[in-house]
Formats: C-alpha cells, sequence, structure tokens
C-alpha cells in the first residue's frame, strides 16, 4: 500500500473514534475477545480502541474542559525466561509487587503510559540471537501473564515501538498484541498503529516511534509529520513516543544531529521532536538511552527527551545515571497546552524494580541536563519535582 493511502485510511479510522480509556479503577478493561480469531491484529493501518458507552453531548463537554493528567514512564521490563527458562531471571512473587510502590501514581493519573520493552511472549526462538554465542545477546521475553501486572498497576497503553519489540519475530509480536488486548491495555507503535482511548470526554491518540524494523520509523521525519496530522484530525490530543537516541551512563545529554549507535543511526530526536510538535503533538516523551535526558519547551509543549530505565528486572545495568528513574506526571489542557507536571522521583538497585526515591536524587540530575542542553527553552525544575514552562524572556531582552 502506497503511504498516501495508509495515512488517508488511518485518518478514516480514528476519525470514527468512540472509545474509552481503560485506566484501572476508572473505566472497567475492555473485555478479552471471545476465540483468537476476534483478537485485534496489527496491519499498517491498524487502531486500537477502548469501547465505552455513548453518553450525552453536555457531559462529555464538562468533562473535557478540565483536561487531563498523564503518568508516563521510560523501559519496562518485568523479568525474561530467556535465556534462563529455569526463571532465574524473573523477579520474587513472580512480579507480582514489582510495581507496587509506583501503582499509587499511575493509577491516580487519567492516562499512564509506558515503553514496553520486550515481548509478552510464552515461547518460541529468537532468530536475533541464534547465531551469537551465549551471553552476547541481549533478548527478552516476558511471559504473558504478566500483562495482568501491567494492567493492576494502572498502565492503559504501552508502546511497542522499540530494538527489543521483535526479539522473538512477527509471533512474539502477536503474542505481545494478544496478552495486551486480553487485559484491557492499548498498543501503539507497528506501522501505521495508532492507540486510541477516550479520557474523561478527551479524546486522545497516542503514537510511537522508533529506528527499528516493524516500527513508525522517527527518522522519516514527513511520514511522522503526516502521521501526527491525520491523528489530529480525529483526536483531541496527540502523544507522541519515541524510542531513539544513544546508550549509555554518558549519553545523557541531547546532542545536535543525528546520533549513532553500534553502527546504527538512532535518530535526530531535537528534529523529530519538533516536528511532531509542529505537527500538533501536545506531549512527546522519549526512551532507549537507559538513562534521564533533559526536558524542553517547544511552542508551549513539553518534551521529555528520555525517561530512563523504569522497571528492567535481571542483569541489566542499574549502576549510577542506569539507576535512576522518575513518573512524569503531566496535565493537559483540552487544547494540548501544558498546564502543570511534576517529577516523582524513583530509582532502581539490582535486581531491578522500581522505589520511589524521598531523597529526590534525579530532581536535580534533570534540571542541571535540561539548562545545559536547551538553555532559554529549558523546563524550570523545582526542589520539589514540580515542572514549569521558562518564564517569558523580559521586554527588550
Amino acid at each position: 500500500m502506497q503511504i498516501a493511502h495508509r495515512y488517508l485510511a488511518l485518518a478514516l479510522l480514528i476519525a470514527g473514534l468512540a472509545s474509552g480509556c481503560a485506566h484501572a479503577g476508572r473505566v472497567a478493561p475492555a473485555p478479552p475477545p471471545a476465540a483468537p480469531a476476534a483478537t485485534s491484529t496489527v496491519t499498517p493501518t491498524s487502531t486500537n480502541e477502548a469501547v465505552r458507552p455513548e453518553r450525552s453531548e453536555a457531559a462529555s463537554a464538562a468533562e473535557r474542559s478540565r483536561g487531563i493528567t498523564i503518568a508516563a514512564v521510560g523501559d519496562v521490563m518485568l523479568g525474561t525466561t530467556f535465556p534462563d527458562e529455569t526463571g532465574g531471571l524473573l523477579p520474587p512473587e513472580d512480579g507480582k509487587s514489582l510495581l507496587a510502590e509506583v501503582t499509587p501514581i499511575l493509577s491516580a493519573a487519567d492516562l499512564a503510559f509506558a515503553n514496553l520493552e520486550g515481548p509478552l511472549a510464552d515461547g518460541g526462538t529468537s532468530e536475533k540471537c541464534a547465531r551469537s554465542k551465549p551471553g552476547r545477546c541481549w533478548a527478552f521475553r516476558v511471559p504473558t501473564r504478566y500483562a495482568a501486572h501491567l494492567a493492576r498497576a494502572g498502565f492503559d497503553v504501552v508502546s511497542v515501538a522499540n530494538n527489543h519489540a521483535g526479539d522473538f519475530g512477527e509471533e512474539g509480536r502477536a503474542s505481545t498484541r494478544r496478552a495486551l488486548d486480553a487485559v484491557g491495555i492499548r498498543h501503539a507503535g507497528g506501522p501505521g498503529e495508532a492507540a486510541l482511548l477516550e479520557v474523561r470526554g478527551t479524546r486522545v491518540a497516542v503514537l510511537a516511534f522508533a529506528t527499528s524494523a516493524g516500527t513508525n520509523d522517527l527518522r522519516d521525519l514527513d511520514a511522522a509529520r503526516r502521521m501526527v496530522e491525520e491523528a489530529k484530525a480525529g483526536a483531541d490530543l496527540v502523544i507522541v513516543s519515541m524510542h531513539a537516541g544513544a546508550e549509555g551512563a554518558d549519553r545523557q545529554h541531547v546532542p545536535p544531529g543525528p546520533e549513532e549507535f553500534l553502527g546504527e543511526n538512532r535518530g535526530d530526536v531535537r528534529a523529530f521532536a519538533h516536528a511532531v510538535v509542529d505537527a500538533g503533538a501536545a506531549l512527546v516523551v522519549g526512551h532507549g538511552p537507559h538513562v534521564v535526558r533533559g526536558m524542553e519547551f517547544y511552542r508551549g509543549r513539553l518534551i521529555a527527551y528520555s525517561l530512563g530505565n523504569f522497571a528492567t528486572y535481571g542483569g541489566m545495568n542499574l549502576a549510577g545515571p542506569n539507576g535512576l528513574s522518575l513518573v512524569l506526571e503531566a496535565r493537559l489542557a483540552p487544547d494540548g497546552a501544558f498546564a502543570g507536571g511534576r517529577i516523582h522521583s524513583a530509582r532502581q538497585e539490582r535486581p531491578g524494580g522500581p522505589h520511589l526515591d524521598p531523597a529526590g536524587a534525579v530532581i536535580p540530575v534533570v534540571r542541571r541536563l535540561s539548562q545545559e542542553d536547551f538553555g532559554a527553552a529549558a523546563a524550570q525544575v523545582a526542589d520539589d519535582g514540580a515542572l514549569a514552562p521558562p518564564a517569558p524572556a523580559a521586554p527588550g531582552a
């Protein structure tokens, strides 16, 4: 299918949106399909929606006027059965309490988002690692039953656009979507795929981009702009996720221009973020470098360039900057304008799992990185984690 036809079809799908947020404790998750044949599968023009009963226009307008609160986190990988199939890389209690400390924050938001770093699958072969020596290939395979942990923690939508989503091939991708659909969590990131939700009367489209095969390619700025524009035509707010940038403790800064990692072009994250905001995105959240990065305001919209690791259990490097984490809380007005926000400081220690950090160690790090990288456009970060746009320039300055 030609790309113009792809996005036209996406626009038509979004224009017919009648969906509801699947947030735990707020709207009941969409019931799982009655038979495997009825589960949603990804096509180049797919959307996945949470459907709720129709309400009066007056009720919907009243809810929309209040705006929405979003809680966003970075990489989530709750434990893997690969390469250790004995369960040695799975958390205690089979992961049931791994997200317990952060659940109150996630569940309090109107919409909670994460980057799902790795497929939800109970078997299969990783062609990615077929010709690699043991210990030389990173591939994840999270049990499908762990989707219920994500739902109980309050997650409503996840990105499946990253360099680990395809660790177990197309069947791993399909298994991931079946597991998410069964617990009412929306997903975004396959080519042309949008997650559509209705959140307290506000229609929200979530789009996800990466630089890996089988995802929306953030290096194609024209296609990214078109996808955001088509989504905005049928939604009140568009939220964009990007899995991009070089990895490592020494990659906390956002450089100008494209980034390279292990010989791969990992995208020009500044150019991409600005392009999707120009096209209508209200919020851009990044992940991929495994460390937090700074935050910028561009045309009044918040861009968080990397939220770092959040819940990455078993064998991951969590030393130093890699262990610092956060929950980004962002309140958006009905027109998408930033209406306030906060960094909820967290951290991970091996073997992993997020813990709230009363010392707030990540807060001065985000403040410093924001100021050093974005200057007058940097997000203002208070000592308690409160976020604000930069102060307007004085007349004549």
